[in-house]
């Protein structure tokens, strides 16, 4: 295995920083929004970021006293949604769902993406984590990894993977992929994982690493083949499909995340109040269970842990991104 497939497992395992404490100051409790509450989606319906974002918008409805919705604003990279969450007032009431391919790659990939990442936007609380699976195309004459790593093998720069953009994690998992069993393979970016969904179902591209929960109906209908869970553990609402060491490929795991942000300069009343909300849905039986369904899980984190996980995301992908020499102009 390839040191840099092994890096980027170690990278996207955050175990050790998903410790929960909560405990939530009084003051926390007094700030509550006067008008709907906007939650900006960097992708389009149906992706991971989409899911995460909806899983929590009825219960913070709920305890906040006032609508929360969700904006979905694809485009550039996740860039449109990001740059208007940083532009938007810091008075609680513009959030951003944000996923940690654009988080901490885009400003590792883009010479001037037009915000920074530890400056102009603050988290207040994790959404999902998801541990991503390898799709394939359902005309594959393959039945599991190690036959699919084979065909690779013996058509090498001939077969097709998808990301739902160029920097993202799904690009840079088939990056590592493809130098992990020694064959070349094209990358094909969309706009968003639905796109890629549709042509990998269609049997256009042949492989997408991507979260279970954009793909759950597909999986379901066997319209893709799931060949590997790339993470340790086998995914609770998929027991079996097995993992990818389970499959013959070690040490390659990928695991994302999708959480809320505020525009930096958000009271700190403000951003408490909604950790302490997140905090108080991620334990909620109704939302973990949707969360394992599609695929994720949920974690409570306070605001120190969220900022600590961002931080090092920021630094390590940002390193891997570097070394594999990807840029987006």
């Amino acid at each position: 295995m390839p040191q840099m497939a092994q890096g980027f497992s170690a990278r996207v395992t955050r175990r050790a920083l998903l410790g929960t404490t909560l405990a939530t100051p009084a003051f926390a409790q007094a700030w509550a929004p006067s008008r709907t509450v906007t939650v900006l989606v960097p992708n389009p319906p149906g992706g991971g970021s989409d899911f995460a974002a909806r899983l929590f918008t009825d219960g913070l409805s709920r305890m906040l006293g006032q609508t929360v919705v969700v904006e979905n604003r694809p485009g550039a990279n996740g860039n449109l949604a990001i740059q208007a969450a940083v532009r938007a007032a810091p008075d609680g009431h513009t959030l951003l769902l944000n996923y940690s391919g654009y988080h901490a790659g885009n400003p590792a990939m883009m010479e001037n993406p037009g915000w920074d990442p530890l400056r102009d936007l603050s988290p207040i609380g994790m959404g999902t984590l998801a541990p991503h699976i390898i799709l394939g195309a359902p005309n594959l004459p393959v039945s599991n990894l190690r036959e699919f790593i084979s065909l690779i093998r013996e058509n090498p720069g001939k077969m097709n993977y998808g990301s739902s953009g160029h920097g993202s994690i799904q690009h840079i998992a088939g990056v590592l992929f493809s130098r992990a069993i020694g064959a070349e393979m094209v990358h094909v970016p969309y706009r968003g994982a639905a796109q890629v969904l549709q042509d990998v179902a269609g049997g256009r591209i042949e492989m997408f690493i991507t979260t279970p929960s954009s793909a759950m109906g597909l999986i379901q209908g066997n319209r893709v083949k799931p060949l590997a869970m790339a993470s340790a553990a086998r995914a609770t609402a998929l027991p079996e499909v097995p993992t990818t060491a389970e499959a013959g490929m070690q040490n390659f795991t990928v695991d994302a995340w999708f959480a809320f942000f505020t525009p930096a300069g958000t009271p700190q009343p403000i951003r408490e109040r909604y950790n302490a909300a997140l905090r108080e849905l991620a334990q909620d039986e109704a939302v973990k269970r949707r969360a394992e369904e599609g695929g994720a899980v949920v974690r409570a984190m306070t605001l120190p842990e969220m900022e600590a996980l961002v931080r090092k995301e920021v630094e390590e992908l940002g390193a891997v991104i570097r070394q594999a020499g990807i840029r987006l102009e």
